[in-house]
């Protein structure tokens, strides 16, 4: 099964950077937000990157505007119409997640297969409640879902091989690498990426060092290209808060948010989205 025909549940970072993706691999995109403005911006914001990679010399002009031809917006999910796949990247909250896949088997084709981009919610469990657990699959893209060449592909428990073909083959298609993964918590990347961050948070709030150095000692030491404190603030503290709790509750005290980053979410610093986290912007 070919897939060109997509439904992107959210118009955030990730719901944006999914579409591109897309787009760029020959896909047809349908964007879902209630919200006119957002969804507007969404694609406004696909068009200023395309337009730097046309300045660039990446891409050619008439690629960019055939690419942009093949977005649509729509306001609500029974808009999904024909679309082969719909990927979900709605708020990391599993009571959101379930809504939005409990009104799309209503109004979405049987044959269309469900992916959730979640970073640390069970697939399994949100494919029990999606009415198709044989065609329910996690798609965890990188952030951002444009530029990140990783997808961990998670089938859950009932999820067919044939399912799971279908996405490896749409990964290839949109230039990505697919490496499938168990349905475990936080996945591979969140599970071994979130407990440095949050240790990273615990130093700062205990002194160990200034944020700068912290980032400079994983930057220049590791070889990391961004610190740790510095790409909590892209990810956004409230997401990093989110995922954290949910490994928490799953895997063990390990886990446990740090107070500093509950702090800190807590009083609107979520990171560069806010423009302000642990540096500001």
């Amino acid at each position: 099964m070919e897939i060109d025909k997509i439904l992107v549940v959210g118009t955030g970072a990730m719901g944006g950077g999914i579409a591109q993706a897309a787009l760029e691999g020959g896909c047809s995109i349908r964007l879902v937000d209630k919200d006119e403005n957002r969804a507007a911006q969404a694609v406004e914001r696909i068009r200023s990157r395309l337009e730097r990679r046309l300045t660039e010399g990446k891409i050619q002009d008439r690629e960019s505007e055939e690419m942009l031809g093949r977005i649509t917006t729509v306001p609500d999910l029974s808009s999904c119409g024909d679309a082969q796949l719909v990927i979900e990247a709605a708020s990391e909250k599993e009571s959101v997640k379930e809504a939005i896949f409990r009104q799309l088997d209503a109004v979405a084709l049987p044959s269309a297969i469900f992916a959730s981009n979640t970073s640390a919610i069970s697939i399994t469990r949100l494919a029990s409640l999606s009415g198709r657990p044989g065609k329910f699959i996690g798609m965890h893209f990188m952030n951002p879902a444009h530029v990140m060449k990783l997808v961990e592909v998670i089938p859950g428990l009932e999820t067919t091989g044939e399912t799971v073909e279908a996405i490896v083959g749409l990964c290839l298609k949109l230039g990505k690498r697919a490496v499938v993964v168990a349905d475990s918590p936080g996945f591979v990347a969140n599970r071994l990426l979130m407990p440095a961050i949050n240790q990273a948070i615990h130093a700062l709030q205990e002194g160990v060092a200034s944020r700068e150095d912290i980032d400079n000692v994983m930057r220049l030491g590791a070889g990391h290209p961004m610190g740790p404190l510095e790409l909590a603030d892209f990810i956004g503290l409230d997401i990093c808060l989110e995922i954290l709790e949910t490994l928490c509750l799953e895997l063990g005290e390990t886990y446990r948010p740090c107070p500093l980053l509950r702090k800190m979410v807590a009083g609107g610093r979520l990171g560069k989205k806010s423009g302000g986290g642990f540096y500001d912007y």
